[in-house]
């Protein structure tokens, strides 16, 4: 239903991106480098990628630099338009799950032994043909490198490399690649640009001393960890973004908006109030409509979509004093909720959709089975009224911005509800929130819990780190990093079309998703993944094959949160890893239960997914799982427990979780 209702925005979403963008002839605003591409790869602007040629010194932030993109080097779409790099040359660094991009005409990386998605392990080999080596702290760091499988022409396909855990933020990292073979096992010589830069001093005149002064410390970091400048194909180094830099925006207008609340609850209305029967709804007694009163930090009245974020003139989010707007709600309370009060839970929904999916029936069982009223608000900047823009943006990058920073806002919109949910004087005072003779429906001595699904797991991760109120949290079927999970996402096809159409050439589209990243990850959990289980506890539960949300993007997730597999995740001979889960410490039955973080793997038997980045595609990777795990009731036991009590219980005995595959 939701591939139907995109194909059907589709037409709609490509007329809106002319009125949406700005004028052709807009100047790009912000600082801009010195100096164009980077000589390295003259072939292709911003190429190799992320890369400190593209930053410049600035004493004013944490990491020392800044992004200095300037409209030249950013890949124009085919309306010819240029794209505004002010959003990204806010950043002080590069994203910390960057994928690497580099060219290399005729490389063959099953030939060269670079390490694949089933093989992590072997991109820490002393002569692995990539080395990601973290200069900071003098370690190797892991990935997995694939060829764009994308790709129509040969001569355009990128090497891709992936970290395999999200790099840390603030550090500096060098590449080098080496060795490089083609099909026919030869080595490929260095191009000419590189080879001078890593050879002999050059002349103070020479066109590349510049380049080869900038290189040489990370040239020297290589060579101290065993990397030589003999032999090398590529070498760069990039700076990733320090923690302030990547949830500052988040976390300055939470702490303004609770500021500015202080200890009272917000201010709501409640809108609608349905009763149902037991023969109506055997589940659900009462379900809860209304509003909740939130700062708007958008720089449009009522925050519509298209709009960003309000900033002063040192790019710091601002809200207008007195400016609000409403924020929707919906409340599903079980009938278990008047025998007693029930656990107040946020839930948050799926790709695009809307509040209205707290009425799905496996979130109706959870909240019937184990107690919980599960209310939730759109998603914000990216729900259905969001679609539009979301197309238009995948068409003109300078559109983009409104994604994340409209998320941002929708994400203070949740938190507001979840104080007014568990606040002495928020929700529970309503009659809505109360029996007739005037008991509490809702306990709200139990503290708030998460739970969200698909896109509510991948934005739920941000809203866990920077909610004050929620301690622990479910991300149901998710992932991290939208530029690793859409060109491995079912769920893309319709807005491939659209970026298809604005950029034809693949490779471009490879940097498009990566620049988009580096602006994404302000709204979604790739950018506090490093420090979310510092104060959280995070369960996440995934779909072995999943369709729509990567389980490369998850296992990523996991070894940067520190989650622990529950084990056995997988029966005997179903991953095609050499090492299933590589680098993910294990949690077995007789450990359990357990507190602390932990990902649960349900099998429904699908086939195992595509070691290419590319979407499984139905038939030959057959049913879907991906609404599996929410709906089998064990999983949704071991999600009670987790969030009542923080312990994670074993509910599949000594075997593999397994799940029943819906229709």
């Amino acid at each position: 239903m939701r591939q139907r209702m995109l194909h059907g925005l589709l037409a709609a979403a490509l007329g809106a991106a002319a009125l949406l963008a700005p004028p052709a002839h807009a100047a790009p605003a912000g600082p801009s480098p010195a100096r164009g591409c980077d000589p390295l790869a003259p072939a292709e602007c911003l190429l190799p990628f992320p890369n400190d040629w593209y930053t410049r010194p600035d004493p004013r932030t944490d990491t020392g630099r800044r992004v200095a993109f300037d409209a030249s080097a950013l890949p124009r779409p085919a309306t010819g338009r240029a794209v505004d790099p002010t959003a990204w040359n806010r950043s002080d660094g590069f994203s910390p799950g960057s994928t690497l991009i580099a060219q290399v005409p005729g490389l063959d990386p099953a030939r060269t032994g670079a390490a694949p998605l089933t093989d992590i392990g072997r991109s820490l080999d002393r002569d692995a043909p990539v080395v990601l080596l973290d200069t900071t702290t003098g370690e190797r760091w892991p990935y997995w490198a694939e060829p764009d499988s994308n790709a129509t022409d040969p001569a355009r396909r990128a090497l891709l490399i992936h970290p395999a855990r999200n790099l840390l933020d603030g550090h500096h990292y060098a590449v080098a690649l080496r060795r490089l073979k083609d099909g026919a096992g030869h080595t490929i010589p260095a191009a000419a640009p590189f080879a001078a830069v890593a050879g002999k001093r050059l002349p103070a005149h020479h066109p590349l001393r510049a380049r080869q002064d900038q290189l040489r410390p990370a040239l020297s970091a290589l060579r101290r960890a065993g990397v030589p400048p003999q032999g090398l194909y590529l070498a760069w180094d990039f700076t990733v973004a320090s923690t302030r830099g990547l949830t500052g925006d988040l976390f300055t207008i939470r702490d303004d908006a609770f500021r500015r609340l202080g200890d009272r609850a917000p201010a709501f209305e409640v809108t609608g109030v349905t009763d149902r029967t037991r023969e109506q709804d055997a589940r659900i007694a009462r379900e809860v409509t209304g509003e909740i009163t939130v700062p708007n930090y958008l720089d449009a009245p009522g925050g519509p979509p298209g709009s960003v974020l309000r900033r002063d003139r040192h790019g710091t989010p601002r809200g207008l004093p007195g400016s609000t707007l409403t924020a929707a709600f919906r409340c599903e309370i079980p009938r278990a909720a008047f025998r007693e009060p029930s656990h107040p839970s946020l839930y948050g929904h799926g790709l695009l959709g809307s509040r209205d999916e707290v009425g799905a029936g496996n979130v109706k069982d959870m909240a019937a089975e184990h107690d919980f009223t599960f209310c939730a608000t759109d998603w914000t900047g990216m729900a259905r009224e969001d679609i539009p823009v979301v197309m238009a943006a995948l068409g003109d990058p300078g559109l983009f911005p409104a994604v994340p920073e409209r998320s941002e806002q929708g994400m203070l919109n949740a938190l507001f509800l979840g104080r007014a949910l568990i606040h002495a004087k928020g929700l529970t005072t309503d009659p809505a929130f109360r029996t007739a003779d005037g008991r509490p429906l809702l306990g709200i001595r139990h503290g708030l819990a998460y739970d969200g699904n698909s896109q509510g797991g991948i934005l739920g991760g941000a809203l866990l780190a920077a909610s004050p109120d929620i301690r622990r949290g479910v991300l149901g079927v998710t992932g991290m990093n939208y530029g690793l999970l859409l060109n491995r996402s079912a769920d893309f096809a319709p807005f491939q079309q659209v970026l298809d159409t604005a950029y034809p050439d693949k490779l471009h589209q490879q940097l498009v998703l990566q620049l988009f990243q580096l602006v994404w990850d302000r709204g979604e959990t790739n950018a506090y993944a490093n420090h979310l289980t510092d104060h959280h506890q995070v369960l996440m539960h995934i779909a072995y094959g999943d369709h729509q949300v990567a389980n490369a993007a998850a296992d990523v997730e996991a070894r940067t949160i520190g989650a622990r597999l529950l084990t056995p995740a997988l029966a005997a001979g179903r991953s095609p890893d050499a090492v299933p889960y590589w680098g993910i410490r294990t949690v077995s039955p007789r450990q359990l239960p357990y507190r602390g973080s932990a990902m649960t793997v349900w099998d429904s038997g699908t086939p195992a997914p595509p070691v290419t980045n590319t979407p499984p595609a139905a038939p030959a990777y057959g049913h879907d799982p991906h609404e599996d795990p929410r709906n089998s009731p064990a999983a949704r036991q071991q999600k009670a427990t987790f969030l009542t009590t923080g312990r994670v219980i074993n509910v599949c005995g000594t075997t593999p979780c397994t799940a029943t595959p819906t229709s």
